[in-house]
């Protein structure tokens, strides 16, 4: 089983992020990254906040999530940024996530089963919360948002652990910047060696409609 892409709920988060952001800052960045969560339809959807910063991206993952009746949670560093975090929310919409506070590495362990994780690269830990992320058995979207605000530079393969493969990646100048990667989960365990997987991945391109299909054998 993989992740797959349904249009009109995707289509449904794009129409209600516009609504619910037309007054905000940044809400071209929320429109894209909820349509996306909706297209893909997650069960699991996680994100970290840069305590501050706008709230629309969030706004549109809590659309996304009420389409497509997947768990959304919002990762931040502390009680103030959880209270600063929740009020933020409240005024915006009427959609209240999930909010967990910790360090990454006790957060992301909790969290099994990721198919969309959006960080902010404004956070120091946002490589390592990529890193660590327990990705779901179908495969995963992962966003970085702001990557321009620290001058991003960095390999997919260097924060994704070796029981992934990058099946795609994209530069947007949406917003401060958008890296965005779909991830194909699955044949090598973490912590295991590459060498000794007994499936791989093989690619397929449809030549009728264009699609990329990606399947284990």
């Amino acid at each position: 089983m993989k992740l797959v892409w349904c249009p009109d709920t995707a289509s449904k988060a794009y129409i209600d992020t516009v609504k619910s952001c037309e007054v905000f800052e940044e809400s071209s960045v929320a429109e894209l990254v909820s349509a996306m969560a909706g297209g893909w339809k997650p069960q699991l959807i996680v994100e970290t906040w840069f305590h501050g910063g706008v709230i629309t991206t969030s706004v549109g993952l809590a659309v996304a999530s009420r389409h497509t009746c997947g768990r959304h949670v919002c990762v931040v560093p502390d009680e103030q940024a959880k209270l600063d975090y929740i009020e933020e929310m409240r005024k915006a919409c009427d959609i209240s996530p999930e909010v967990i506070v910790g360090e990454v590495e006790e957060v992301m362990r909790s969290l099994v089963g990721i198919d969309f994780l959006v960080v902010d690269c404004r956070r120091k830990d946002f490589a390592r919360t990529l890193s660590l992320a327990q990705l779901s058995n179908r495969g995963a979207v992962l966003v970085c948002k702001n990557s321009t605000a620290r001058s991003l530079n960095f390999r997919w393969r260097s924060v994704v652990d070796g029981g992934s493969r990058i099946v795609r990646s994209v530069n947007l100048p949406v917003g401060k910047g958008l890296e965005i990667a779909y991830v194909a989960t699955g044949g090598i365990s973490k912590g295991s060696s590459p060498g000794k997987a007994t499936t791989r991945w093989v690619r397929h391109i449809d030549q009728l409609s264009g699609e990329e299909h990606v399947y284990r054998r």
